[in-house]
């Protein structure tokens, strides 16, 4: 190994080292940009150095090096502008087609080696990551564009329902298993390849199509890990040490993020995949809270609670994300918190439509990470609370989930009806994405701000200002 291969490799272990410790970082809130930005240099450093490996070794034509220059550059503008102008409510749809790139742009080094090999034969070290690679690409492809239409309301939001779709999902499976044996025996003949390619596209169809907005945060997360193994596989294919770590790292992180939501929603993943529960929201009081009389509230007398109070909770949800209020809940905590209440924001595991929603949504409007506390540190100090201020959230802090019998029997949630006082800022009594009411609207101690959360909180902050003068 010369001294160009030697330095080569360390950079690549540097990069390494860089993805594990970036990933380390983002486990916390507070330290979650400084791990995003290692990670992102470390990937650029491991671009670069895979480029001048290629230059070195040569037989690159001219055209391919004006293709390579020309997808980096307009994948960067893409990347600068999307960071730039996507809303944080349409963040969700952006992670779906990230996972689709990366099962896309893993699926084409599948492909491409694939069709290269015409009957040179391979080893089975290389097929058998080659057809896993072609397989789970194009199921994270097909599956992710499936969810980022369902977040972006291009397909309906509710299950859909696909006839016999078991019966083709097992069909899929035999049909996916028996063309990548036939390609592993016969790696020369195409037409397992493009068999395999369709039955897998096919599949990742039968899997998102299914699934209800509910279940939307934990399908994201499978649907990421998918994405590292498939990258993982591709680099297995192509040889290269750092695709086969970094989608390592992805799909482990996603595969254990996956099993926490799912466990946060006491759900097994497979009861998900299943898929058929979540609609996509309705209205009107239809279950055990209809005829039950609902206390309602104006900013006034909202504000005289927040006003005297000692200790105030947030719960947000995805009704904050939609008003775009993020800026105005965080004015609100920080003139209580300058008046000496004790304010924390309590974030449900599957608050919004993604993981870790929330959080960055309240980062971006600079709310202090020192305020975020998790479920079960919520649900430890709710009863000492005096108001539990609940702005777009609705599922995650429904009492239903306490009692056998609904779609959300056994579901964690913030048990916000334990705090002194319940404020809700909701436009309406509409269901969550379970389809059912919420028990929480006709407690005794809640009190529901019909608004919109942007203006609602700005009425609130306002009317709270005008008490204390």
């Amino acid at each position: 190994m010369n001294t160009f291969d030697t330095a080569t490799w360390f950079a690549y272990l540097a990069c390494a080292v860089c993805f594990v410790i970036g990933l380390h970082l983002m486990n916390a809130p507070h330290t979650a940009r400084r791990g995003n930005l290692l990670s992102a240099g470390a990937m650029a450093v491991a671009v670069c150095t895979a480029v001048a490996r290629a230059a070195r070794a040569g037989g690159t034509g001219t055209v391919v090096w004006i293709l390579l220059a020309a997808g980096i550059a307009v994948g960067s503008a893409a990347g600068v502008v999307l960071a730039r102008r996507v809303r944080m409510t349409a963040m969700p749809q952006l992670v779906s087609l990230f996972n689709a790139v990366g099962g896309g742009a893993a699926l084409l080094i599948s492909l491409t080696q694939a069709l290269t090999v015409r009957g040179t034969g391979l080893p089975a070290r290389v097929s058998a990551p080659l057809v896993l690679g072609l397989a789970i690409g194009s199921v994270t492809l097909s599956g992710s564009l499936v969810a980022a239409g369902k977040l972006q309301g291009l397909v309906s939001g509710a299950p859909v329902r696909v006839p016999g779709r078991r019966a083709l999902g097992a069909v899929s499976l035999l049909a996916a298993l028996g063309t990548a044996v036939w390609f592993v025996a016969d790696p020369g003949d195409d037409v397992s390849v493009f068999v395999l390619l369709v039955v897998a596209l096919a599949y990742g169809l039968l899997l998102a199509l299914p699934i209800g907005g509910a279940d939307m945060p934990v399908v994201i997360s499978l649907l990421n890990a998918f994405t590292g193994l498939a990258v993982a596989m591709a680099g297995l294919v192509v040889d290269d040490l750092v695709l086969i770590i970094a989608g390592a790292l992805v799909g482990a992180a996603g595969s254990i993020l996956t099993g926490l939501m799912a466990k946060a929603m006491n759900r097994s993943v497979g009861a998900i995949v299943a898929g058929g529960f979540g609609t996509s929201g309705g209205t009107g009081p239809s279950g055990p809270a209809a005829g039950r009389p609902v206390h309602v509230t104006e900013a006034d007398d909202a504000a005289v609670q927040l006003a005297y109070a000692h200790k105030v909770v947030i719960v947000p949800g995805y009704g904050l994300a939609v008003a775009h209020a993020e800026h105005e809940v965080a004015a609100l905590a920080r003139f209580l918190g300058e008046r000496g209440i004790d304010v924390a924001f309590a974030i449900h595991p599957v608050a919004g439509r993604m993981p870790g929603h929330m959080n960055v949504l309240l980062a971006e409007a600079n709310v202090p990470y020192e305020q975020f506390i998790d479920m079960d540190q919520a649900n430890s100090r709710f009863a000492q609370t005096d108001v539990a201020l609940v702005v777009g959230a609705n599922d995650v802090t429904n009492p239903a989930a306490r009692r056998p019998g609904t779609a959300i029997s056994g579901m964690p949630i913030l048990d916000v009806d334990a705090a002194k006082s319940v404020v809700v800022i909701k436009r309406s009594l509409g269901h969550g994405y379970a389809g059912i009411d919420n028990d929480l609207f006709t407690n005794p101690r809640t009190s529901m701000f019909f608004a919109d959360a942007k203006a609602g909180l700005t009425a609130l902050l306002g009317s709270v200002r005008t008490l204390v003068g």
